[in-house]
């Protein structure tokens, strides 16, 4: 069962590195007003949703003590991040607002599954 959590949380690590990635890559066009949604961000964000679920579950199927509030919380962040990135998906361009949020989002999304304890 570790060996199943340690490849969930590595798969977990990729799509967040995947939606952060694709942020990151975009950030000179949101400068020019020409930022996109690339797929690599809803594959990450969908990756991250699949495998946080998962971890969950068996966390608490193992009997670990999980913080609900901390995953709520992290789970609500992630929908947001999905709802922006899937609606606006096939438009060319992305108002730099929508595309800001998604990067401050997934920003806060890191620190605080790292920071808060």
């Amino acid at each position: 069962m570790d060996v199943l959590i340690h490849v969930l949380v590595a798969l977990h690590i990729i799509g967040i590195a995947s939606l952060l990635g694709g942020f990151l890559t975009q950030m000179k066009a949101m400068g020019a007003g020409t930022a996109r949604f690339v797929p690599a961000m809803l594959h990450g964000a969908l990756t991250m949703l699949v495998t946080g679920v998962a971890l969950v579950g068996l966390h608490q199927a193992q009997g670990h003590e999980v913080n609900n509030i901390k995953i709520g919380v992290k789970l609500l962040i992630l929908v947001v991040i999905l709802a922006l990135v899937y609606i606006k998906r096939d438009e060319e361009k992305v108002d730099k607002g929508a595309f800001a949020a998604v990067g401050g989002l997934t920003l806060a999304n890191i620190f605080i599954a790292t920071l808060w304890v």
